[in-house]
């Protein structure tokens, strides 16, 4: 592996800088954006602090792994919080969140009048149709899209993400339909891509494109990205990438009936039935569940008369109408009812209707939201190995991962770790026992949750630290902070070998065995440090 000394230890002297930073919630510089919400205290605002603290703990208490909370009370945000190294600057990949934006565009197609709800399917597709079109393939309308009652038996999406078809619309169609369509509810990712797909195939945009002077501009929402399929059509079920402030604004809009700053941005009819239910799923136990309330147009239902937008993980645009209230939430949970429990527990009993005097239960609420932060695993700062083995080079016999060698560079505070694979150089800085931001060329994604990409993205924003847990063990922590997810890495040193282990955060809360393999190295003879 070939290194560049002096840009090596440059990083290492900027890691110290950008440790000192990382202890408050705005990690990332970034200039202030227009149209940002108005800000209140939440008594002001007839909320009780004390429920909103009830669930900043109770949440914690129950290691959900909240990333954000934005709460918003008569249009004003009463409640913000990130936990570190997550902050208000930062995207957050949103999952199936992205479905409610592809609705609205839909509904602002269907506005301008380029198609209707019951417009067939096979309409806008006549050139990728199957040799033999079912009559329940040909009766599928887009109505049937967006209520995810298509009538197939399962998500179709599977069918083609991650397969060597670059055809998505064709392999779509290609499905048996095995139901009359509009009386089988099943959550149907491929319905929503075919959603953007006809979005585009109407526009000659994407939908990303067609929202942005429609819906973000308006609503003040910048630098929004989506990721595509082969042929650069925005996923539509899943890739958006958006700001905790910007869910807040969107959750908004839907409150105000499609009105943003007197301008109508969104039919009030079309928000009626988007958000009503326009099918019911199957199960028993309604009364204890979110996920039995109806399905709208890309929204789901919900107990007390609420309705939300929701994403894998716990992402999370819940629109209170009787409270006159949104919360925006971003997770990495592998128990996304607990949290919609905890705001039925804690946040609903506080949305008073009156304004409260004084400032009763504030100041503790304040120095919570403003200290929130993700655990991070702290053990010894420095062990004798670090001066050893700093800036050699580990070479790895052949493996999956195509890796052929690595190296672990010790600065005053912080390392960076260097491995070379068949795409090249990569590296992530890290600090120790302190988050240190930074860039890496790694994949977000290492197991293939998603093969789309967002185009022109090469480099991933990273909060990675680290520390030995034995004087020979160096386990760091590279959290992907645009996105719900991270990576365990353990650096396992001997006298001579290096031995690398990586846990996806959804091995651990999937509690399943990581599939990529152990990598072994041994000192590449000659090996010179980074140090000198």
């Amino acid at each position: 592996m070939t290194h560049n000394r002096r840009l090596f230890l440059k990083q290492l002297g900027l890691g110290a800088v950008s440790l000192s930073l990382a202890s408050t919630n705005a990690v990332w510089a970034a200039p202030l954006r227009s149209g940002k919400l108005p800000r209140s205290l939440p008594g002001l605002q007839g909320v009780v602090p004390g429920g909103l603290l009830d669930f900043l703990n109770a949440v914690e208490k129950e290691n959900l792994n909240v990333h954000s909370l934005m709460v918003l009370r008569h249009g004003k945000v009463v409640a913000e919080g990130w936990w570190a190294p997550y902050a208000p600057e930062l995207k957050h990949t949103l999952y199936s969140l992205s479905k409610s934006f592809t609705s609205t565009a839909v509904g602002m197609a269907v506005a301008e009048g380029r198609l209707t709800v019951d417009d067939k399917v096979v309409s806008f597709f006549n050139d990728q149709l199957p040799d033999t079109v079912s009559p329940n393939l040909a009766a599928m309308r887009v109505k049937d899209l967006l209520s995810m009652s298509t009538g197939h038996d399962k998500d179709t999406a599977p069918t083609f993400r991650g397969k060597e078809t670059t055809n998505w619309i064709k392999t779509f169609l290609a499905q048996p339909v095995d139901h009359q369509p509009g009386t089988h509810f099943v959550y149907n990712s491929g319905a929503t891509y075919m959603l953007s797909a006809i979005v585009q195939k109407l526009t000659g945009q994407s939908v990303l494109t067609y929202l942005k002077p429609r819906l973000f501009g308006p609503l003040g929402i910048e630098g929004a990205d989506w990721e595509v399929d082969p042929n650069g059509i925005n996923t539509g079920g899943w890739g958006l990438r958006v700001r905790t402030e910007d869910i807040a604004k969107f959750g908004q809009l839907y409150l105000q009936k499609g009105l943003w700053n007197g301008k109508r941005l969104l039919a009030e009819s079309w928000i009626a039935d988007a958000t009503k239910a326009q099918i019911m799923q199957p199960g028993t136990n309604r009364d204890s569940s979110d996920w039995l309330q109806g399905y709208g147009y890309q929204f789901w239902r919900c107990r007390h008369d609420v309705y939300r937008g929701d994403g894998a993980f716990g992402q999370y645009c819940i629109v209170l109408p009787n409270q006159d209230a949104v919360i925006a939430i971003t997770s990495e949970t592998g128990n996304m009812p607990a949290i919609l429990n905890a705001v039925w527990t804690h946040i609903l009993p506080a949305l008073g209707t009156t304004a409260l005097t004084g400032t009763a239960g504030q100041a503790p609420l304040t120095q919570k939201l403003s200290s929130l932060a993700l655990p991070l695993p702290v053990s010894e700062s420095s062990s004798p190995m670090a001066a050893t083995i700093s800036g050699k080079t580990y070479s790895f016999a052949d493996n999956a991962l195509k890796a052929s060698a690595a190296s672990l560079t010790f600065g005053k505070d912080g390392a960076i770790f260097k491995l070379h694979d068949d795409q090249g150089d990569h590296q992530v800085l890290c600090g120790i026992n302190r988050w240190a931001n930074g860039e890496t060329t790694f994949s977000s994604t290492p197991l293939k949750l998603t093969e789309t990409l967002i185009p022109g993205e090469t480099k991933t924003r990273t909060a990675a630290s680290g520390s030995w847990t034995d004087p020979n063990t160096f386990m760091m922590t590279w959290r992907f902070i645009e996105t719900a997810h991270y990576e365990t890495v353990t650096c396992q040193f001997g006298p001579d070998s290096l031995r690398v282990a990586f846990e996806s955060s959804l091995s651990k809360l999937n509690k399943t065995k990581d599939k990529r393999p152990v990598l072994q190295g041994k000192l590449r003879s000659g090996a010179v440090s980074e140090r000198g």
